[in-house]
């Protein structure tokens, strides 16, 4: 096998991924609190010394590499929590939170278990019982539970998350933050949710009421980004073209019997 063929295939493909996630990062530049996605990659030195001091498949032998497959690796993805910008609504019940931290909902599943998800996207309601819900449905929690509030007063969400009404208490909006954002995995639309290792701490943001985070995608650096995978796409499938055609008249002319 040509190894010149194997190196530009891989590359496409790797292209590709980049192509998937940016795609994705775009379709969802208008999504609340929504944290953009990017791709990764492995150069094959970077690959192959690794594979060298692998002793997984037999304890304390390295692996044996075999024939030689230069290319590139698709990597891990990876998800930028950086802070979005925030968009004015002047609703009470939709929440910005500035800082670390993430809102906790009280998510019910198809078959009716509920877990605890945590999000960045803060517009909420309140159904006619007072409860202050997700525009799914799902329960927002406070520091008891379920918030409960009375729909025909105003309500006020002051920076410290705890909610008042007619100048008193009701609740206090619950937050919570984690060590180490790896151990967060997306779970559906715009909900997060810890994996085996994540480890708790306090939050330290600041909730504004009246506004939403918006996406961090930033769309003129997504489309330079979009171009850039397009024009290295293509530089793969010239390679794999040249290579072809050499091979052609490798076959069909030099190899030809006078």
């Amino acid at each position: 096998m040509v190894k010149g063929l194997y190196t530009a295939y891989t590359g496409m493909i790797n292209e590709q991924h980049r192509m998937d996630t940016l795609t994705n990062n775009l379709a969802n530049s208008t999504t609340i609190g929504y944290k953009k996605e990017g791709a990764t990659s492995q150069s094959f030195d970077s690959v192959l010394a690794f594979k060298l001091k692998d002793s997984t498949d037999a304890p304390n032998i390295p692996r044996r590499m075999g024939i030689n497959t230069p290319g590139v690796k698709i990597g891990e993805n990876y998800t930028d929590y950086s802070q979005g910008s925030f968009k004015i609504t002047d609703n009470p019940c939709d929440l910005a939170l500035s800082g670390d931290g993430f809102f906790c909902i009280e998510f019910t599943g198809k078959s009716g278990e509920t877990s605890t998800k945590y999000t960045r996207d803060g517009s909420f309601s309140l159904t006619t019982d007072g409860y202050l819900v997700t525009k799914n449905g799902d329960f927002v929690l406070g520091n008891n539970g379920h918030i409960k509030l009375d729909p025909t007063r105003d309500v006020r969400v002051n920076p410290d998350g705890s909610i008042e009404q007619e100048e008193k208490v009701v609740d206090k909006i619950r937050l919570a933050d984690f060590e180490d954002y790896d151990y967060l995995k997306k779970y559906g639309e715009n909900l997060l949710e810890p994996v085996e290792g994540a480890t708790f701490k306090d939050a330290t943001g600041r909730i504004y009421a009246g506004y939403l985070e918006m996406s961090n995608v930033n769309i003129v650096t997504e489309m330079v980004d979009l171009i850039a995978i397009t024009r290295q796409y293509e530089a793969n499938q010239k390679v794999i073209r040249t290579i072809d055609e050499t091979l052609e008249k490798a076959a069909n002319q030099n190899g030809r019997l006078s």
